[in-house]
Parts: structure tokens; C-alpha cells; sequence
């Protein structure tokens, strides 16, 4: 290993903004932060990553950031980091400085990691454990950042900022959608080229989703427990580089593959939302590698146990070991300027330079931990609140980790969304016959706002989703009552056990015309239930044509056919029909308001108007009363939604069609004694009984009374 500082490069002392590599047109200026380091070097390597070409130590230190410029260095440079300090695990220091680092500012890499004893900071299998110090050198092993020329032509100029109460997102995988589509060649499959072809983003806009929010891309790795079982980490949990593509998803390390997509899903008027993991990262425990923020500055980049050596009076097991909130080993220290900073710097970036319309946080209640635990008004929420650009995009939280106090759904502040698990939940109970889930239900159909209606949030705040990633796809929780995790070589005992689904008697795949009828319509009650809610919607990409993982629950291992779409699914029979279905509810959804209002419904007119926004009746007609919310029994009731009603506080009439949605969770048909409309009569427009009805002719005539069949979602809309 060379560690000169001799020529071909030369370095002078260069700027301490921006932080990472950052070319100037006449070189490259290097900028890291470590407030404990005693050195840093650049080591430069060729194409291939593996031959190093000289190192040069970064002269200067302002503010606790070492940096230095190097004249001549152009975009395409392979580089890596070497931090010299204290190799002082009990006293949370793990400088190691002959491991090669990656940039956490880097904006993109090159080549892959290579596992091995090497890439970790002590001496793997040593009796002293993670206290000893190992000397080889990890540069063969490590992937290698990469300069970047950030110039790029863009041809659509105009933000697309879909209002959030028009707003339906469409979760995908970039490698999963595209891997078996039959409209992308098979040299782009599974890449950001893939997804930017026409024929992808196409019926993707046609459906009627209008975001579409892409698990992780950002650079991440797997790990050995994963490859040495042949399986790989799949959907990308494990961020290592929050400014870089993975390089997975593209043809070598140039960025622009993912701008030219971005720019295509914006000339068809769609969203690009990304799937971003801040709250650990795959450096694991003490016992895990030293590939980055471990080796740069360990103690200000991971929250730290208290106590040990000269700490809290040596109460609690101290420094050497790490706060394990999200269950992956470590936790990110936001509560740290600097990389508080970091987190902040890779979103601005993310939506300014590669122009993303917004982010969903894995485990954000990490995000929002301070010392003391959650914390609405930590320093992260503060700075996004503040921030002027990522005040104006789509924040959307996981609102939940495996820390004390960890579940806050509802809790995020003002302009946040976030994933409500209690509407999967709730909705899939109801329509597996839980009893007693009526007054949950109904709370879910209105925005969840026992969770949502404060502080002048809206009703958008609650995403609504049937499936996501995690767990059960939509045709699985109609046909699977047990998960089968099998291939994940853990003899089935990861994943939850408690999806709430029923196979509507027969396990898996079966040809019973009984059975396969029932999960039809099953799906279509979800689906309806979903789309027809107040709040913001969130479909799963396949699930709009019966997409399965074969009964899988946790997939995040498996790159192949378990987690890959099958568009042939989406070409036969009843993947038509319900795709056809999906366009219909989100078509109604477009095109009625009273599905969308930006307020929450409360029941009560505004005065001085008489007019309520909504209304629930039961089968005999009569408006429910407590003691039917209180009958366990209660699974058949409509919701009246009065078009007439004001759209705002302002007490103005409004002029929009009203809607009547008939739910019978009952296993046999109940008549329904239809409530009087506010204007005109009721016309049928759906019902999932059969996808074809109110397609035509039913809607000529006006409805008094309907037999809703055993369950079913029927609606209705007033007309003059």
C-alpha cells in the first residue's frame, strides 16, 4: 500500500464548502467532516479501482472539516478516503486509517464490496474482539467513490407539484417492475433506463396513480448473512451512500440514467418520490465493518451508549457500544450538526440537482429521536419545517422504529403525511369478518382523523394503503391465511404472523371457480375501500392485476420471480378486468371532489348553512345511532357524502355530485333502503359484486332501494 504524497497530484489548501468532491471546471475540491480526526488523506485509483495512483493529505482544518483542492482532477476521478485518529473504542473513537473509506458526500461509486476480514476495523476471530486493531489494508475489497461532472440538459422545465388531495402514489421496484416487462428491452431490464421508456411510464399515468415512489436507490449493500445463503438484499434497506445511485440500477457510475428518467416520468405529468433509509447504515454494531462513517468519525456520527470510562459515573455500558433504535445494530446521530447537515444536504440535493418531487423516511421516528426519545419538535423536523425547499416537496414518514416510545402514527408535525398501518390493518380485518370493526372502519374511510384532525392538519396526512413492500401483495391476502417465507431460508419464522387475511377457503393456488370468484371480488372490495377514502392513497405496482409473491410476506431477499411483476398476470383475463376496475374507482376519484376534500368530514354543518358534509345510515335507511357502532354484529351501513356541503371553513355552498357508498361486510346480501339524495336521484356507478355493473345502462335509472350482495361495495352519485 502507497501512501505518498508525492506527485502526479499536488493539492493546495482549497475551500471547506461543499462538503465531499465537488468539481470546478480547473480540478476538484475534497471537503470532510471529522471533529476527532488527526489527518485525512485522497487516495486516487484508476479505472478499474484496484491500482492505487498516489494519495494527498488534505492541508487545511476550518470548522472541523479537512479539506484541500487538487488542480487538474477531472469527473471520472476513482477516489477513496484514509482518516488517521484514536483507535479508542471504549471511548467511541475507531480510527482506522488502513481501511479505505467511502466519501459520504460522494455522488457516486464504482465497483462492489468485496466481504472479507480486511474491511473490518479490528482483527476478526482476536480474543480482544472489536479492542483489537487489524492492519491490513481493505482498499482491494471496497467499492470506490467517484468524481462527477453534474451538468445535464433537461428538457422538461416545469415542476409537475401534484396537489396533495389529488395525489395517489404507486409503489414499485425499479429492478422488480421492469426485470419481466415485456415492453423494455432486455439489456435496460431492471435499470433506470428501463423505467424511463415509454411503455413503462405510460400505462403507469394511464391507470390514474399520479407519484410514484421507488424503493431505496441510493447506494446500499448486502450482507454476508444474505450472500452466503445465494440471496441478496433485494429492496434496499441499507443505505451506505446517501448522495449516490446504486449501481445496480445503471450502467456505470453516470448519473444522468437517472435524470433522463426523472425527466421522462415528468414530461407524462407524474411524480418521482424516493424511498430514503437515514436512520442507519449497513456499519452494523461494534462488531460490524469500518467502511465510511465508522473509520471518518464514529463518535459523532452514531448515537452512542452512555456511561463507561470517565461517563455518567460510569453508569450504563458506555461509548464502545451503540444505541440500537432501529434494529439493525446502529442508529444515525441527527442530533449532531454536522450530520443533522449531512441528512439534510443529501434531500436538498436529491431534489434540486436530480429534481425528486419528495421522500418517504424509513423508521422516521428515528429521524426525530433526540436523547430524551421522539421529539415533534427535534432538530430534523425543525430543519425540514424551515427549509425552503424541502419545506415545498412531498415528506412522507414511516412513523414508527423498534425503539422506546417508537410507534407515533399521527404524531409527525404540520406538512408531514404520513403511513398509516391502522387503515392495511382495519381495512383487512373488516373484509376477512372481524367482528366489532365497524367504527374503526368508518374512521378510516373519513382520513383516520382520530389520528390526523389537529393542529391545522389535513387530511391528506394519513397515506392510506391496503399493501405495500412489507408484507402480504393484495391477491395474497386473499388467498394465503399463513405466510410461506420459506426461500428466505429462515424456516418461515420471519415476517409477520398476523397479516389479517383470509384464502377464502382454499390455501394457494387453486382452480375452484367458487373460490377464485370470492378473492376477485375480495380484491375489488379492498381496492374500492382504498380509493374511496378521505386521505392519500397508496397502491402497490401489481396489485391493480392480482400480483403474488406465492404467500411471501417478506421478500426483501429475493430477486427473482417471487419478487419480480408478472405482466403476464396483467395480460390475462382477470388482470384486465381489475386493471380496468382500478382506472374506474380512480377515474371517480379524479373526478368527484366529495372523494377528496381537503378538510376532514365531521358530520356537522358549517354555520350558518344546514348543509353536512357526511352522514352514515344503516340498511333500513335511518341514520345509525351509537348503539349500532356499539353492535359487534354491525357490518353493513352507507356513507353519505353531500356534495352540497362547503369544501372549505368558508360557509359557501358547494356545487359538486354527492356520493353514496353502500358497504355490506355481511357473507350474505342485505337490502338497503337508500337515504334521500340531496339532489335529484341516486344512479348506480359501481358495484364489486360484478366489475361490469354501472358501466352502462344502470346509470339511466334512479335507485331506491338495492340489494347489496354479500360482501360488497356498491356507490352511487346524485343526478338532476
Amino acid at each position: 500500500m502507497s501512501q505518498t504524497d508525492s506527485p502526479p497530484f499536488t493539492v493546495s489548501e482549497g475551500t471547506a464548502h461543499p462538503l465531499g468532491a465537488s468539481f470546478t471546471g480547473e480540478g476538484v475540491n475534497f471537503a470532510v467532516f471529522s471533529a476527532h480526526a488527526t489527518k485525512v488523506q485522497v487516495c486516487f485509483y484508476d479505472e478499474s479501482g484496484q491500482t492505487e495512483l498516489g494519495c494527498v493529505v488534505l492541508p487545511e482544518y476550518t470548522d472541523e472539516v479537512w479539506h484541500g483542492f487538487v488542480p487538474g482532477l477531472q469527473p471520472g476521478a476513482r477516489y477513496g478516503l484514509r482518516v488517521h485518529g484514536p483507535y479508542e473504542p471504549e471511548n467511541g473513537h475507531r480510527f482506522n486509517h488502513h481501511k479505505l473509506l467511502l466519501d459520504p458526500y460522494a455522488k457516486a461509486h464504482m465497483g462492489e464490496l468485496k466481504w472479507g476480514p480486511e474491511v473490518f476495523g479490528y482483527t476478526v476471530g482476536h480474543p480482544d474482539g472489536d479492542l483489537s486493531f487489524d492492519e491490513r489494508d481493505s482498499a482491494p475489497f471496497m467499492p470506490k467513490c467517484v468524481v462527477v461532472d453534474s451538468r445535464f440538459e433537461w428538457v422538461q422545465t416545469d415542476d409537475v407539484r401534484v396537489p396533495w388531495n389529488q395525489t395517489v402514489f404507486y409503489e414499485a421496484h425499479v429492478r422488480g417492475f421492469t426485470q419481466k416487462h415485456p415492453g423494455v428491452p432486455e439489456q435496460f431490464r431492471g435499470t433506470f433506463a428501463g423505467m424511463a421508456r415509454d411503455e413503462v411510464i405510460g400505462p403507469i399515468r394511464d391507470l390514474g396513480v399520479t407519484s410514484v415512489e421507488l424503493l431505496p436507490i441510493q447506494m446500499f449493500l448486502n450482507q454476508p448473512f444474505l450472500t452466503d445463503k445465494g440471496l441478496t438484499n433485494y429492496w434496499g434497506y441499507d443505505t451506505i451512500g446517501f448522495f449516490a445511485l446504486d449501481q445496480r440500477y445503471m450502467d456505470g457510475p453516470n448519473i444522468d440514467e437517472f435524470k433522463h428518467m426523472v425527466d421522462r416520468f415528468h414530461a407524462h405529468g407524474l411524480e418521482v418520490i424516493m424511498d430514503v433509509v437515514y436512520n442507519h447504515t449497513p456499519e452494523g454494531n461494534e462488531l460490524g465493518p469500518t467502511l465510511s462513517f465508522k473509520g471518518i468519525d464514529n463518535a459523532s456520527y452514531y448515537r452512542l451508549m452512555p456511561g463507561g470510562p470517565g461517563g455518567l459515573e460510569g453508569k450504563g455500558p458506555g461509548p464502545r457500544y451503540y444505541i440500537n433504535d432501529t434494529g439493525t445494530g446502529n442508529t444515525v446521530n441527527l442530533s449532531h450538526p454536522r450530520v443533522l447537515q449531512m441528512v439534510t444536504d443529501s434531500l436538498r440535493y436529491w431534489a434540486t440537482e436530480m429534481r425528486v418531487d419528495g421522500f418517504r423516511f424509513d423508521l422516521a421516528t428515528i429521524l426525530a429521536r433526540e436523547p430524551d426519545g421522539f421529539d415533534e419538535g427535534g432538530g430534523f423536523l425543525k430543519s425540514c419545517r424551515q427549509d425552503p425547499v424541502l419545506s415545498s416537496i412531498k415528506l412522507i414518514a414511516e412513523p414508527w422504529d423498534v425503539g422506546p416510545g417508537g410507534y407515533q402514527v399521527g404524531r409527525f408535525p404540520p406538512g408531514w403525511a404520513e403511513w398509516n398501518d391502522q387503515f392495511r390493518d382495519t381495512v383487512r380485518a373488516f373484509w376477512k369478518g372481524d367482528e366489532g370493526m365497524a367504527p374503526a372502519l368508518a374512521q378510516r374511510l373519513t382520513a383516520s382523523g382520530d389520528r390526523f384532525n389537529h393542529r391545522g392538519r389535513r387530511p391528506w396526512a394519513s397515506v392510506n394503503f391496503i399493501s405495500a413492500h412489507d408484507g402480504f401483495t393484495l391477491a395474497d391476502t386473499v388467498s394465503y391465511n399463513d405466510k410461506h417465507n420459506e426461500a428466505n431460508g429462515e424456516d418461515n419464522r420471519d415476517g409477520h404472523s398476523d397479516n389479517r387475511s383470509w384464502n377464502c377457503g382454499a390455501e394457494g393456488p387453486t382452480d375452484d371457480e367458487t373460490v377464485l370468484d370470492l378473492r376477485a371480488r375480495q380484491q375489488r372490495n379492498q381496492l374500492s375501500t382504498l380509493l374511496l377514502s378521505q386521505g392519500t392513497p397508496m397502491v402497490l405496482a401489481g396489485d391493480e392485476f392480482g400480483r403474488t409473491q406465492q404467500g411471501n410476506n417478506n421478500a426483501y431477499c429475493q430477486d427473482d420471480d417471487i419478487s419480480w411483476v408478472d405482466w403476464e398476470l396483467a395480460g390475462g383475463d382477470a388482470g384486465r378486468s381489475l386493471t380496468d376496475f382500478v382506472k374506474r374507482l380512480l377515474a371517480m376519484r379524479r373526478d368527484l371532489p366529495v372523494l377528496r376534500r381537503n378538510r376532514f368530514l365531521t358530520g356537522a354543518a358549517i354555520e350558518p348553512l344546514t348543509r353536512r358534509d357526511s352522514a352514515w345510515f344503516a340498511p333500513s335507511g335511518e341514520e345509525l345511532k351509537p348503539q349500532h357502532w356499539e353492535d359487534k354484529q354491525t357490518r353493513s351501513f352507507a356513507l353519505l357524502l353531500d356534495g352540497r356541503a362547503p369544501a372549505s371553513a368558508i360557509p359557501q355552498e358547494a356545487h359538486d355530485t354527492s356520493v353514496l357508498i353502500v358497504i355490506n361486510g355481511w357473507h350474505e346480501g342485505v337490502p338497503f333502503r337508500l337515504p334521500t339524495p340531496p339532489v335529484g336521484g341516486w344512479k348506480l356507478r359501481l358495484d364489486t359484486t360484478d366489475p361490469q355493473i354501472g358501466l352502462e345502462g344502470d346509470d339511466s335509472k334512479s335507485f331506491g332501494d338495492y340489494l347489496a350482495t354479500g360482501r360488497s361495495v356498491v356507490v352511487f352519485t346524485s343526478s338532476t
